[in-house]
């Protein structure tokens, strides 16, 4: 089953819901990554949310977010559009403990529980719109649900999880937000925290097989759900051959020369998806001439 996120309103407007299916994007990050397991749960949990949160922006709009805790893992840094492209990387991919008390992976050891949880909207304006907070479990859910009550001032509910196997690829991956809109009452959320309280983890729904519909339906009730669109998502770099060229032009003419004399060819790669290109001699003495075009 391809990856997707469905977006939904609830009990005749009064909740905004979003819902994913994340496991094949999170597999491909965990490939290009070559994530350890409790890794992978972080930067899974992260890329579902980020994800979602993409989805909740208009036309040619990004977000970036920036998970900084003091655990071993370092930086997770995901960034998304609003048509289902995700991309990320995680500082410290080779992350691993024992399971936790309750048998999970112990993500909150590998991301730290002090730290910031760090949101950049592009929204095409001159400014940027940037939010940011604590981090108050290191689980990434709580953390998100924390961000969108404090800093958007919108009460949520963000559930992110993802499933490991043995041999580090992944089983399960998927999540849900949650928001109250303005007149959500009080008879509404009760019902919505009472669903919550009862259902399965979101990585077990998507493991049963569970459709991100049918997991709005678990969390909403089947009357209660309306769909409004459904966008396909994936793992998808902006990255390319002509960008890195474009950048090792800004180099300027003596060190691209440097470059051609001491390894005669350049390699270069993206941090976020790890692809390589690879720049041959005759193609750095190409972009040379690009930089003494400029000077004159």
């Amino acid at each position: 089953m391809d990856d997707y996120l469905v977006k939904a309103i609830g009990y005749n407007g009064e909740v905004r819901a979003y819902a994913i299916r994340s496991t094949e994007t999170v597999s491909e990050a965990q490939r290009r990554h070559d994530t350890w397991a409790t890794a992978s749960a972080a930067f899974g949990r992260t890329i579902t949310a980020a994800a979602m949160m993409g989805a909740m922006l208009k036309g040619d709009s990004r977000i970036t977010v920036k998970v900084e805790g003091d655990g071993p893992l370092g930086v997770i840094l995901v960034d998304s559009d609003t048509v289902g492209h995700v991309r990320g990387y995680v500082a410290n991919p080779h992350v691993d403990f024992d399971l936790n008390e309750q048998g999970k992976l112990d993500v909150r050891r590998a991301v730290g529980t002090n730290g910031t949880l760090t949101v950049v909207k592009d929204l095409g304006l001159r400014e940027k719109f940037s939010g940011q907070v604590p981090i108050v479990s290191g689980e990434i859910g709580e953390d998100f649900t924390y961000y969108f009550a404090t800093s958007e001032q919108v009460p949520s509910a963000v559930g992110v999880g993802v499933l490991v196997n043995p041999d580090h690829s992944i089983l399960a991956s998927g999540g849900f937000i949650l928001q109250m809109l303005p007149g959500a009452t009080d008879q509404t959320i009760s019902k919505i925290e009472n669903h919550l309280k009862t259902i399965k983890p979101i990585s077990t729904l998507i493991k049963e097989g569970l459709t991100p519909e049918e997991i709005l339906t678990e969390l909403l009730g089947k009357e209660n759900v309306e769909i409004l669109e459904t966008i396909s998502v994936q793992f998808q770099c902006t990255c390319s051959k002509e960008r890195f060229g474009n950048a090792l032009v800004s180099l300027g003419k003596q060190e691209l020369q440097e470059m051609i004399e001491e390894d005669g060819q350049a390699e270069v790669q993206c941090h976020f998806c790890n692809e390589k290109y690879l720049f041959t001699r005759s193609e750095l003495e190409n972009l040379k001439q690009r930089t003494e075009k400029k000077v004159e």
